[in-house]
């Protein structure tokens, strides 16, 4: 296990090297330049030409890149022109809001998502099978910013009943121990700032976790419906085992490696949700970072935030193929 571990890490190096080498020539193929974000309507040539001298962008391609590259092996990934911030900093300051969004998120969409799938497979070709089939079509279908603003709409300005922007109530303080408000509240024993924070989080999780859970929900039927049909549920079924025994143990537990492999893909395509959603509901998470940054040209932070959310993506499908060996004693990792 350790030297699959150690294997698999030692991947990410060539990897993230590709990776930032086709983002790098990627971001400076997009049309107009940061300089000309930046100084807007006071952009004249000269002033365009000392923004590039200051930044470096008037050195040739190769040269910048061999910067760059020295810069992020040391987790420096430059300051960001618009913010005139450190963009590391910048980006583990915003990175538990996104993390705490994607998990909001992952946990609305496999609670509903697994039990969902689980009972249309039980229910086949009954209005339960089809009806859930229709819902998890038209939630792959919805686009995520659509949903997004309809949500916001309806529950935030129609009826009012939660909150359509930010992480907390900008009258409300919070002391900020590890960024993440659900857990800052509670080491703060603040049950307001915890309550408000879940108010929050329920729009934006709603909106980012619903295409995840009709894709889980999907698998999760297809699966247990091919595992109902093998010999050794019917055998248990006629050993007399009862029926909630069979499910547990021998129907959802080898239906379990298709949802675990979608639930970490899903999980990882959070983040490139996240820049949407984050958008649409104002949370200050590292998506609208990228974001915002993408609409100004500014390179260090479109560099630096895809090489960490590419970064989690990784680790994300690292932890699957561990649990692969967790759930099914069968598969061994080498």
């Amino acid at each position: 296990m350790f030297k699959f571990i150690l294997r698999r890490l030692l991947l990410l190096i060539p990897i993230l090297l590709g990776l930032s080498f086709l983002l790098f020539v990627w971001v400076r193929a997009l049309p107009g330049g940061p300089a000309t974000a930046l100084l807007g309507e006071r952009a004249t040539p000269e002033r365009i030409a000392e923004v590039n001298r200051l930044y470096g962008f008037d050195q040739p391609v190769l040269e910048q890149y061999l910067r760059y590259l020295s810069r992020i092996i040391r987790f420096d990934f430059g300051q960001s022109i618009t913010l005139r911030r450190d963009v590391t900093e910048e980006m583990l300051r915003r990175f538990p809001a996104t993390i705490e969004l994607s998990a909001a998120a992952m946990v609305f969409a496999v609670g509903v998502g697994v039990p969902l799938g689980f009972v249309a497979a039980k229910r086949e070709r009954t209005w339960v099978d089809n009806g859930a089939v229709i819902a998890s079509l038209v939630g792959v279908s919805v686009p995520v910013f659509f949903l997004a603003q309809i949500l916001k709409m309806v529950f935030a300005e129609r009826l009012g009943w939660l909150p359509s922007i930010g992480r907390l109530e900008p009258v409300r303080e919070l002391q900020a121990h590890t960024n993440f408000n659900l857990i800052d509240s509670l080491i703060e024993f603040d049950r307001g700032a915890f309550v408000d924070t879940v108010k929050h989080l329920l729009l934006p999780g709603l909106a980012l976790g619903t295409i995840p859970l009709a894709i889980i929900a999907r698998i999760t039927r297809a699966s247990v419906m091919e595992v109902l049909n093998e010999d050794y549920v019917r055998t248990a079924r006629a050993k007399g085992m009862s029926r909630r025994v069979v499910n547990r143990r021998h129907v959802l537990r080898n239906a379990l490696l298709p949802i675990v492999t979608v639930v970490g893909l899903q999980t990882g395509l959070l983040l490139s949700g996240a820049v949407l959603t984050e958008r649409v509901f104002a949370w200050g998470g590292i998506g609208g970072l990228i974001g915002g940054a993408v609409l100004d040209k500014d390179y260090p932070v479109i560099q630096g935030g895809v090489m960490f959310i590419a970064v989690v993506f990784v680790l994300v499908n690292l932890v699957v193929d561990v649990l692969y060996a967790v759930i099914d004693p069968r598969i061994r990792v080498h």
